[in-house]
């Protein structure tokens, strides 16, 4: 079988891994780049750095991964779609829930597959910890809660910290707990100067009842990924960045007298960090992009989820300027 020809649009600081696994994957061959900025990091070999999207198309190629700054990502979609070309394109979707529809509008018209980057979902920790869940390993679900934090990146301009980071926990969050958002409430700050916020604390509740906090910010020199779900069994902690999944037990021992039986809170228990095969995000996620092209089982992020995590996103930044919550339902 033919492998199927692959073009890439930017290559920055993420598109440059993108070529990389591009030219890794069985399946796949990466026949053309562009980018009207050159080629910073010198990832392009002997193929020409082409200007821009109508350049690639003219390459005939079958699948692209859109890679530039998200107030691009709508009209690079829009004329891929047009073309018949399945897309990956960089999480956020796209810098307004407008333009994200419209992007979906098109891959939809067109009958390509559309996809939207949320890489955490190809994370082995998550992937591990998602399994666990489903198999009623934590009992009922309390809460989830994140923290991602770090240094402000330079490579981002166009959005802030909500729709750059916060839409990582979002996604992940829903997937994890197989349920939409409900509700939400946040608050911002402003402190390095930007148009755009650098910081930002999200509460709210899942369509299942589950309670979500999400910490976000540019601000730390403390760079964390880390992802707790807690529950009537204890607490799983998923650190994103290592790829490690703990689960820390509920050390309650259950009481054979009657009268002092009742609920009395938690204590600590066994502490275990499991073991599993850890493969890289990125290249899980291409094969999975891949196979969707190809029509086999997959887990691809479409662009009509990427679509409903831009909102919830969105309604996390009105309640912010609103001072108060948001019902998405």
């Amino acid at each position: 079988m033919t492998d199927l020809r692959a073009g890439l649009l930017g290559v920055g600081m993420m598109g440059r891994h993108h070529a990389r696994v591009l030219r890794e994957l069985p399946g796949v061959e990466l026949v053309a780049i562009a980018d009207q900025f050159g080629d910073p990091h010198k990832v392009a070999g002997s193929l020409p750095v082409l200007p821009d999207v109508t350049a690639l198309i003219k390459e005939r190629i079958d699948i692209a991964v859109v890679a530039v700054p998200t107030e691009f990502h709508e009209a690079a979609a829009l004329e891929l779609a047009s073309a018949g070309i399945h897309t990956l394109i960089e999480k956020p979707i796209a810098h307004s829930v407008e333009a994200g529809q419209r992007m979906v509008d098109a891959f939809a018209v067109a009958g390509c597959v559309g996809a939207v980057g949320h890489i955490e979902r190809f994370n082995p920790a998550l992937q591990e910890l998602r399994r666990r869940l489903q198999a009623g390993e934590l009992g009922e679900i309390y809460q989830i809660a994140t923290r991602r934090q770090g240094p402000f990146p330079a490579r981002i301009a166009d959005v802030g910290v909500a729709k750059d980071l916060a839409s990582h926990d979002i996604d992940l969050t829903s997937w994890i707990a197989e349920s939409a958002y409900r509700t939400v409430a946040a608050q911002t700050a402003y402190r390095s100067g930007r148009d755009h916020e650098d910081l930002i604390a999200i509460t709210g509740r899942l369509e299942n009842g589950v309670i979500v906090n999400h910490l976000v910010n540019w601000l730390s020199p403390l760079k964390e990924r880390v992802v707790t779900v807690t529950g009537e069994a204890g607490a799983f902690v998923a650190d994103t960045a290592t790829g490690d999944l703990t689960f820390h037990a509920n050390g309650t021992i259950p009481l054979e007298w009657p009268s002092v039986s009742a609920f009395r809170g938690v204590s600590e228990g066994n502490s275990t960090r499991y073991a599993f095969a850890k493969r890289e995000p990125l290249r899980v996620e291409h094969e999975s992009f891949r196979d969707a092209v190809l029509g086999g089982d997959n887990d691809v992020v479409t662009v009509e989820q990427g679509l409903e995590t831009l909102k919830t996103v969105e309604a996390a930044l009105s309640a912010a300027q609103a001072a108060g919550p948001v019902d998405l339902r």
